[in-house]
């Protein structure tokens, strides 16, 4: 069996197909192994917000439609940008092992976020990010940063802000590693459901594609996904909702810890359960429905209006 791998053409992109394609032809049965790489709307505009144009969804659909033109087998994602609710007809056959899901802080020197000076400006477009880091500090000034790690590593180098928030899994990978200034503990930045996960996509209807990829799971970050992805579609939240998750296992048991904030960082909700692993997606349920019963929904519609 042939496979051909669509993905964006960023470096973190390339650096998670290419590891999706070795970890293939190292399986028996499998052939040739391609990469389609393909540049999405969300790569090209980034003069606008994610949310003005669609969001992080942009950068699944038109891999999807590759798969549906028939010209890639299989996608392979971040999972923690792929929408709750898959398109009918396609599926998340394989999900891998979760690297690093913290947050970490970027700064030209080192500085943590206590050693930032009063007021500094610090890059994300993420309304999570943002929330958790008004909630630590709220004077900071916050401002919009996108681009692919690079570009916003080089924004952040030119003066441009202070520091700048990004995904320790996504620095790791690339070898920038030593750019961290401080990992965020889950205590005090919740990532975003399903960080540090790379998920292969392909046709549900595949039935010998999905056998051979069902292969590459890793049982306990398929586990702690089911998890956290159950919470925001129970929320109904997006990718770009101040919503944060964080599932961990051992034992066989899981604990799961949710947030849901305002942008500002004002108002918050957190909860956590526990439970067996096994029941990793009712887990996520049932936490999602307690942070409804405490006011979520408000919440998540004051963000939206902000945002709109």
């Amino acid at each position: 069996m042939n496979v051909r791998i669509a993905t964006r053409k960023s470096a973190l992109a390339l650096w998670q197909a290419e590891h999706v394609a070795g970890l293939l032809k190292a399986m028996p049965g499998i052939g040739g192994v391609e990469l389609v790489p393909l540049s999405t709307r969300g790569d090209e505009i980034l003069d606008r917000s994610l949310q003005k144009i669609g969001g992080k969804g942009l950068f699944i659909k038109e891999l999807e439609a590759a798969i549906r033109r028939a010209d890639a087998d299989v996608a392979v994602h971040s999972m923690k940008d792929v929408p709750a609710d898959v398109p009918e007809g396609f599926c998340i056959a394989a999900m891998l092992e979760r690297a690093n899901p913290a947050d970490a802080l970027v700064s030209p020197n080192g500085e943590r976020l206590p050693d930032l000076p009063a007021g500094a400006l610090v890059g994300s477009s993420s309304l999570r990010r943002q929330a958790q880091l008004r909630m630590m500090r709220p004077d900071l000034r916050i401002e919009p940063l996108r681009g692919n790690v690079n570009t916003r590593l080089a924004k952040l180098d030119d003066g441009d802000y202070d520091a700048i928030v990004l995904a320790a899994a996504g620095l790791e990978r690339l070898g920038l590693d030593d750019r961290i200034s401080q990992p965020f503990t889950p205590d005090e930045m919740l990532p975003a459901a399903a960080q540090g996960v790379v998920g292969v996509e392909c046709l549900a209807d595949a039935t010998e594609l999905r056998a051979a990829l069902s292969q590459l799971n890793h049982p306990d970050s398929v586990q702690t996904t089911l998890a956290e992805r159950a919470i925001a579609r129970v929320l109904e939240a997006s990718c770009q909702s101040p919503v944060a998750a964080h599932a961990a296992v051992g034992d066989g048991a899981m604990t799961v810890t949710a947030l849901v904030a305002t942008p500002d960082g004002a108002e918050s909700i957190r909860e956590s359960v526990s439970g067996a692993a096994r029941d990793a997606e009712r887990l996520g349920e049932d936490l999602a429905r307690r942070l409804l019963d405490r006011g979520a929904a408000a919440l998540l519609d004051a963000a939206a209006a902000t945002n709109a």
